[in-house]
């Protein structure tokens, strides 16, 4: 099913007309449960992986012999979401509750060092096809695939994540991997995508407010300052139209268009191999939607449950918050950067 974003609730160009020089697009992925397969845009589905080629590994030094299983995950997610089905308001039986318990529980891999290759989770594979406003990759490639550690300990702060992208051309895969490794334990249970197929959509967006023109960002603050000022006299409970929340970004997954700097503030991302400002890759949210930004919840979707309706993908990012992550223009071949807001 097609997922399609409601009119925004106003027209925000005819309030302030120098934002038509500062719009662009970006497509919503809009990932839901799926079976997608390896010829198909997905989240946590199999990738387009060469037989002959060795999967991605992370061979930074830290803890990764103890943690939990991601088949225990997956299960208590489906447990989880059966009891959700049966009936929200009553929750799990005690059998569930022990059954839960259990797949909670850590484990150690015996032998493990901290120095072993520890296979990469695939989290995301992206045809251009499908994606409009996914950039361009090198040399013509056409595929992109992202990966992450399962684990919070890299560089530089050692809480770190750790993101490895691999560019490829699709035609060119020939005999594909079936059975690729997988980490035995996971430090973060939000590290371990469910498979989803997607539904991509091209929106109009613009930039973050404080990356606007000083005048413009300080008119947009006077003009949502006066709106609430209206709503406190009215003692309306809604809460008023936003430019952060309702017409600029959207939430969710999304390629290409404007990062969100709402956890900090915005800091250059120059491209650490040539100096080049870079630009939005991709962007991965915990959550399609939440309470500030609902006008952005698709039509289809409208009065489902947030949860799970909202959070499709099983992936957590820090504080139930987004990765925006980052990719030079001049060469997309550089090094990618990023960001959790």
């Amino acid at each position: 099913m097609n997922r399609t974003t409601p009119p925004r609730p106003l027209d925000v160009e005819a309030l302030f007309p120098e934002l038509a020089a500062h719009r662009g697009t970006t497509t919503r992925l809009h990932p839901r449960p799926g079976r997608p397969g390896v010829s198909e845009s997905s989240v946590g589905g199999p990738m387009l992986w060469p037989a002959d080629e060795p999967w991605p590994v992370c061979t930074e030094v830290h803890g990764r012999g103890r943690g939990r299983r991601p088949a225990d995950i997956r299960r208590k997610r489906e447990v989880m979401a059966a009891a959700e089905a049966r009936d929200p308001r009553r929750g799990l039986t005690e059998e569930e509750l022990r059954l839960v318990e259990e797949l909670e529980r850590e484990h150690r891999v015996p032998g493990a060092s901290e120095n072993d290759p520890l296979p990469l989770i695939g989290l995301a594979q992206l045809y251009a096809r499908d994606v409009p406003d996914l950039p361009a990759g090198p040399d013509g490639a056409d595929l992109l695939q992202v990966f992450w550690c399962p684990f919070d300990a890299h560089r530089p702060t050692g809480y770190s994540m750790l993101l490895h992208l691999r560019w490829r051309r699709a035609a060119e895969v020939v005999d594909v991997l079936t059975s690729p490794p997988q980490p035995e334990v996971v430090g973060y249970e939000g590290y371990v995508p469910d498979p989803c197929a997607l539904h991509p959509e091209q929106v109009v967006t613009y930039p973050f407010a404080g990356l606007l023109p000083e005048d413009l960002c300080e008119r947009i603050d006077a003009w949502e300052e006066a709106l609430e000022e209206e709503a406190e006299e009215r003692e309306d409970e809604a809460d008023p139209v936003a430019y952060q929340y309702d017409l600029s970004i959207p939430p969710g997954w999304r390629a290409g268009g404007y990062a969100s700097w709402h956890k900090t503030d915005p800091y250059p991302m120059d491209c650490p191999t040539c100096a080049t400002p870079m630009r939005l890759l991709l962007t991965v949210d915990t959550s399609e939607w939440d309470g500030g930004s609902g006008s952005w919840t698709p039509l289809e979707d409208q009065g489902l449950r947030p949860h799970p309706a909202a959070v499709p993908t099983g992936v957590v990012v820090g504080n139930h918050g987004e990765l925006n992550v980052f990719t030079c223009p001049t060469d997309p071949g550089h090094p990618p950067r990023w960001s959790v807001q």
